[in-house]
């Protein structure tokens, strides 16, 4: 009956329904037409703001620390597992709908990051917490919706995709080690535990040490892989571009699969709309000092994430000599085509790094359910700690579950948190085009931007003392 129910509510947001897609091309295009291109035409801008980023009071959390936080959680097993999902049951043209949704995604990614700095609070210990609950709250007035949104947040990231990455990380231990599910997910528990108790800034710093030297390692790898087999990647863009327009034998049947699984896992890695990211760009104390510094400094997010991240695992997998069938192999199929280029060290390398990617992800995604305490006032320490039992217990339940179960509840998680948080940033796009007009007319004026609630239009209230 739960399976029954689960699978068609699926359907209806992925499936044959394919709302979810619809509304993501949307709010894609929305935002960038609104926004002017702003990820086009400001690229070089939002590049220039990471060499300040690393700023801030030591007793409060930098843009880059933000920014990390925010990788954490994006990067896991949709770039690995995910990533090689797609391109089995999409073809390599997912690889293509991947990289629209992502370059969409950078103007939603903006819009909900600047929305979450500008309705921010403090909590009971004086940290910035925000988030899609906390700006449909002050910024729509809607208590019911806010509720809504954090319920499904607890659901998704509170709870199921710490399971999923739990799942992700034994399974692909078990497959290059045969280390039993069982004692993995204990010590991954424990490991978990020891960092997510520092509470929000442990999170931030953990991520600003371990994100970047991951990232740079697995894009190391993927640049030698297609060095080495250099005179294969023609033949594989073409087949990427071809594969994405159904101009393959397969034809039409073929381009609404890669669309759909290109689109699905784009999403499910990217995170853009979905209303997770912006908790950790409310937690930031940008430099300069105003919202839209931390929109450009999270949509770096997006980009680095599919556009950088996404490809070197398409790479990888496509470049190598490897069957990709049509079943949901996962993990499996990323360790079998590094293995054919690395031989059995291909094995460990991609064990090794979807450990430490989907672990990042485990510590982060506590960060953002627990970012939501505050507005149950449960942000105590009875509150913390009901909830950080709860969340280890799914970890454990998540090492041994089947992959199925587990990519099911969170897909229906994020879908759900999808639909609340868009509608919720597109009822504000009007906060967002005057807070971005007032970044720009500051920046034009030749002065540092910083932003002040009282000169600026915006939706319903933001918290007191704040922004001036």
């Amino acid at each position: 009956m739960f399976d029954l129910i689960v699978g068609r509510i699926n359907n209806l947001l992925w499936g044959e329904g394919q709302i979810l897609i619809y509304i993501l091309l949307f709010t894609g295009i929305w935002f960038s037409v609104r926004l002017k291109l702003i990820q086009i035409f400001k690229f070089k801008h939002m590049f220039s703001l990471l060499k300040g980023s690393s700023q801030c009071d030591k007793n409060d959390i930098s843009s880059f620390q933000a920014l990390c936080t925010g990788l954490s959680a994006r990067v896991g097993t949709g770039n690995l597992a995910g990533v090689a999902v797609a391109i089995s049951l999409g073809g390599s043209g997912a690889i293509f709908w991947m990289w629209v949704i992502a370059i969409l995604g950078m103007a939603t990614g903006f819009a909900e990051s600047v929305l979450g700095q500008v309705y921010k609070v403090r909590d009971s210990q004086g940290e910035f917490r925000g988030g899609p609950a906390y700006y449909i709250q002050q910024g729509i007035g809607s208590r019911s919706l806010a509720i809504a949104f954090a319920l499904c947040l607890f659901l998704g990231y509170g709870f199921t995709f710490s399971a999923m990455q739990t799942n992700t990380i034994t399974d692909a231990l078990n497959f290059a080690f045969e280390i039993p599910t069982f004692y993995s997910g204990i010590v991954i528990t424990l490991l978990a535990g020891s960092i997510i108790l520092g509470g929000f800034k442990a999170i931030a710093r953990f991520a600003e040490r371990v994100v970047p030297v991951m990232g740079i390692v697995f894009v190391l790898a993927a640049v030698i892989i297609t060095l080495i087999n250099v005179t294969q990647v023609p033949a594989m863009l073409k087949d990427i571009f071809l594969s994405a327009f159904g101009l393959q034998e397969a034809g039409a049947g073929a381009m609404g699969a890669a669309i759909k699984n290109g689109i699905q896992r784009g999403l499910y890695s990217n995170e853009a709309g979905a209303g997770s990211v912006p908790h950790a760009s409310a937690s930031a104390s940008p430099i300069p000092n105003h919202p839209v510094t931390q929109g450009y400094i999270q949509m770096l997010g997006v980009f680095f994430d599919t556009i950088v991240l996404c490809s070197c695992t398409a790479v990888i997998i496509l470049l190598a000599d490897v069957d990709i069938s049509g079943e949901m192999e996962g993990i499996r199929l990323t360790q079998a085509a590094m293995t054919a280029h690395l031989a059995q060290g291909g094995v460990y390398f991609v064990a090794a790094a979807i450990s430490l990617f989907a672990f990042t992800s485990v510590v982060a995604n506590y960060a953002y359910a627990e970012s939501n305490l505050h507005l149950f006032k449960l942000d105590n320490k009875l509150g913390r700690g009901i909830y950080t039992l709860l969340y280890l217990s799914m970890m454990m339940w998540g090492a041994s579950a089947t992959l199925k179960e587990v990519w099911d509840l969170a897909d229906i998680a994020l879908g759900l948190m999808t639909v609340v948080n868009v509608i919720a940033i597109i009822l504000l796009t009007p906060t967002i085009l005057n807070v971005t007009a007032d970044y720009n007319r500051q920046r034009a004026q030749g002065i540092e931007p910083e932003f002040n609630a009282k000169n600026v239009l915006v939706q319903g209230k933001t918290e007191q003392g704040i922004w001036h």
